[in-house]
């Protein structure tokens, strides 16, 4: 296998995805539609994930790393389950591999920054998979409030109990891209963690009201849940001179500002892009490994977003009103 930094010279990537579930598959989609890159395959140790894989992409598949790290990549991307991450990185990166790891980097702080560890040894590129930083919507408010000083940020991000019962609740599951927006919005760490959890209908919570302070000041809050029965997803951000509102799903960002003391203002609807964020977010990684650059989201930051988040689940949650445990949800 040739050095990293022959790889980042090379007019091809070869890349290959380690995980076929919906992810994983969307990152094989992706992935093999791009330009100068060649999809060497899928791991999945699924047979029925593989054959869904080929079936929607038309790509080779492979039942372990070892095979895909044998058939010769230059970087893969890690969208296998979250425990499995930590494993699975440090193999890659251990075979001269750039690695871009899906949220969370790990399952725990020590082997986020074990795997950071590797990769800063080994010289490889990596990058944790915060999506939501590539959306749109997303883009245009951190550039509505670039220099604004801002004074708190309140984000919803709600929507129906998952199809599939997983072995984190919606902190990791939901929060924790939340999480990383504030520290990105704010360019501050997170100081001061204020979580209410509750168990409604999962054996790990399903509510969650947290509330932080960033070292420079900032109060934020992140309001998630999987109760209710539709998906929202919004951000607000107040600074002293706008207050700016959007909506991560249907990509509108609205910016008030030009505050009287009559209490008038003015509103502006503020332009937003419609790139697909997955497809942003894998062409920023390719570019890092192409160019040795810093990647747009570094391991360093998937950690101490990470950190904050199982700082929110050091309280034990509360079972709903009326219950004295949680329920197992049906299915």
């Amino acid at each position: 296998m040739t050095s990293p930094s022959d790889q980042t010279t090379k007019s091809t990537l070869r890349v290959g995805v380690i995980g076929a579930g919906v992810m994983g598959t969307n990152h094989g989609r992706v992935l093999a539609g791009l330009p100068g890159v060649s999809l060497i395959g899928i791991v999945d140790p699924l047979e029925e994930h593989r054959n869904r894989a080929v079936e929607l992409i038309g790509c080779k598949t492979f039942a372990t790393v070892d095979e895909l790290l044998l058939a010769g990549v230059d970087a893969v991307t890690i969208a296998a389950p979250t425990h499995l991450h930590h494993e699975v990185a440090l193999t890659c990166i251990g075979r001269g591999v750039h690695v871009l790891v899906e949220k969370p980097i790990a399952s725990t702080v020590e082997e986020g920054r074990e795997i950071v560890a590797a990769a800063r040894k080994a010289g490889v590129t990596l990058m944790v998979g915060h999506v939501e930083r590539f959306n749109p919507a997303v883009a245009a408010i951190k550039q509505a409030i670039r220099n604004e000083d801002i004074l708190s940020i309140g984000i919803t991000r709600v929507g129906p109990f998952p199809p599939r019962m997983s072995n984190v609740g919606v902190v990791i599951d939901l929060a924790v891209h939340d999480i990383d927006l504030i520290r990105w919005f704010t360019e501050s760490e997170i100081v001061d963690v204020q979580p209410q959890l509750t168990c409604a209908v999962a054996e790990r919570e399903d509510i969650a009201l947290l509330q932080f302070r960033t070292g420079s000041g900032v109060l934020a809050h992140i309001n998630t849940n999987w109760l209710t029965p539709f998906k929202a997803r919004n951000v607000t951000v107040a600074t002293r001179g706008k207050y700016v509102m959007g909506d991560l799903l249907t990509r509108q960002v609205t910016e008030c500002f030009g505050f009287k003391a009559d209490g008038s203002y003015s509103m502006r609807h503020l332009p937003v892009g419609h790139d697909e964020p997955l497809r942003a977010e894998l062409i920023a990684f390719l570019n890092a490994v192409r160019t040795n650059g810093v990647p747009a989201v570094t391991g360093e930051e998937g950690v101490a977003s990470l950190e904050i988040a199982i700082q929110c689940l050091e309280q034990p949650p509360k079972a709903a009103a009326g219950r004295k445990e949680p329920l197992r949800a049906a299915g």
